[in-house]
């Protein structure tokens, strides 16, 4: 098993953002000033007026909580009981609750009245808080691949989880940090890593470590490698044994191997049970990369022999 060391972590935890009381506080009349107008000089308020009473209030304080927490101290949150603390409600003119304001630099610049979904509240925030530095958040992804790339697993493990610390979402790292327990043989904490970006993310790297991964499953229950090795060096024509062993191939990362057996197969018989050589094939070249010598190699192999 790969030892991730201080990146060890399990699914969703990976990336979890700090809790909301890190970054969320009541705030009074008599505090308000230090609490958000000078506090926003450095790092932008959002102020959150309510009631105990108020049943909107109790749909939007958590998503406000949830979404500052996802921002990761980019700004912060206080809360104000009108009923405690009417003065600073009056003077900033809050006639109904929730209302929400935005303050930056000492001044209220952006803000809504009532309950709204959990979308526009993150939207709202992320006006605030700006995305990650793209160029610290690209050169951590940088490193972390080059460490991919060097068998390095724990590198680029922490650089990946480092990573998602600054952008929770960022599919390249969810990517990275799930082809890191895979190359560890962790199939399941890879699929759980995998699972935390968005089903409808369309990027190469989460494609193809989804695709590894779909195999990594598949091949532990086609049988040893070494058993099937013998089976298909016993009779050549078995191809049900050819393509198990492609199975077994690339669940253990063998993408080249596993191309040559199911080549192999297609060769024989390019519709074997219902085309389930190609498509097999098809999954380990997305697996493989799409700009990988497999994949590039592997699809003139098959155009070669579909349209000989």
């Amino acid at each position: 098993m790969l030892d991730l060391g201080g990146a060890k972590m399990s699914g969703a935890k990976a990336s979890a953002p700090a809790a909301a009381g890190d970054f969320v506080k009541d705030a009074t009349d008599a505090s308000f000033m230090a609490d958000v107008v000078e506090a926003s000089r450095t790092q932008p308020v959002i102020v959150d007026f309510w009631a105990p009473w108020c049943g909107p209030c109790r749909q939007l304080t958590p998503a406000l909580e949830k979404a500052v927490a996802t921002a990761n101290g980019a700004v912060r949150l206080v809360k104000v009981n009108i009923d405690e603390n009417p003065a600073v409600a009056g003077q900033l003119r809050v006639q109904s609750i929730p209302t929400v304001y935005a303050f930056v630099d000492g001044q209220p610049v952006d803000g809504f009245q009532g309950a709204q979904p959990e979308s526009q509240v993150k939207a709202f925030i992320d006006r605030l808080s700006g995305p990650p530095e793209a160029s610290d958040l690209d050169m951590l992804l940088e490193m972390a691949a080059e460490s991919l790339q060097l068998g390095d697993m724990g590198g680029a493990a922490q650089g990946y989880a480092q990573a998602l610390q600054m952008d929770p979402t960022n599919v390249k790292a969810i990517a990275g940090l799930a082809r890191c327990y895979l190359a560890g043989g962790d199939v399941e904490r890879a699929a759980e890593v995998a699972a935390m970006a968005d089903p409808a993310a369309k990027d190469a790297d989460l494609a193809a470590v989804r695709a590894a991964i779909a195999l990594a499953q598949a091949g532990a229950e086609t049988g040893e490698t070494a058993t099937l090795q013998r089976r298909v060096a016993a009779d050549s024509t078995d191809l049900q044994a050819k393509f198990d062993l492609a199975g077994a191939l690339a669940a253990d990362g063998d993408f080249a191997g596993a191309a040559d057996q199911l080549l192999a197969v297609i060769a024989v018989d390019r519709d074997w049970n219902g085309g389930a050589a190609k498509a097999q094939l098809l999954t380990v070249f997305e697996a493989s990369g799409p700009g990988s010598d497999v994949a590039r190699t592997g699809r003139r192999r098959l155009s070669a022999l579909l349209f000989a």
